[in-house]
């Protein structure tokens, strides 16, 4: 019994210390940016590469946030859709910077927790804001990479240019 429960005790310590070590090194979120900033940055690359900007709302601190992080980067389709198509920016929410200010301006998309993820057009203006619980499924644990797709093909900017729907 005693070899048993040493076993175990053993075993889980070495999982805590995994992930200990895994979520230390997992810096996704910069607390010490500053949103705005980013932002106005993206916009200016969307504007000029025909693209909108998604906003992913979190911090290091969400488990959820480094997961949808972890799939949109290692997932090569979603990677490359995601690219293409987007300016991505990471923004943070923490205890030690909240960014308020630009979480007022969004609409506060605060509200349905974290990630959040908020599109802007090629100007900056808000188009939409994702709770992220849609973007699960019954088959899929966590983030379903079929919803998190079609989540980020309806907001794109050739889904929403108008001439994209012109019949030729």
């Amino acid at each position: 019994m005693k070899k048993v429960t040493l076993f175990f005790g053993l075993m889980l310590m070495t999982m805590s210390f995994t992930f200990g070590q895994t979520a230390e090194k997992k810096k996704v979120y910069d607390e010490t940016a500053d949103a705005k900033v980013l932002i106005s940055e993206a916009v200016k690359k969307a504007e000029e590469n025909k693209k909108h900007v998604l906003l992913q709302i979190g911090g290091n601190w969400c488990a959820w946030c480094i997961l949808f992080n972890d799939l949109t980067t290692k997932n090569e389709e979603l990677n490359t859709y995601m690219n293409d198509n987007y300016e991505v920016v990471h923004v943070n929410y923490s205890p030690k910077n909240k960014n308020e200010a630009v979480l007022a301006e969004l609409k506060h998309p605060e509200r349905f927790g974290f990630p959040v993820f908020v599109i802007l057009d090629d100007k900056g203006n808000l188009i939409h804001t994702q709770n992220s619980a849609y973007l699960e499924s019954k088959e899929v644990k966590g983030h379903d990479p079929k919803e998190v797709m079609s989540f980020l093909q309806s907001w794109s900017y050739k889904a929403l240019d108008p001439a994209s729907y012109i019949k030729k």
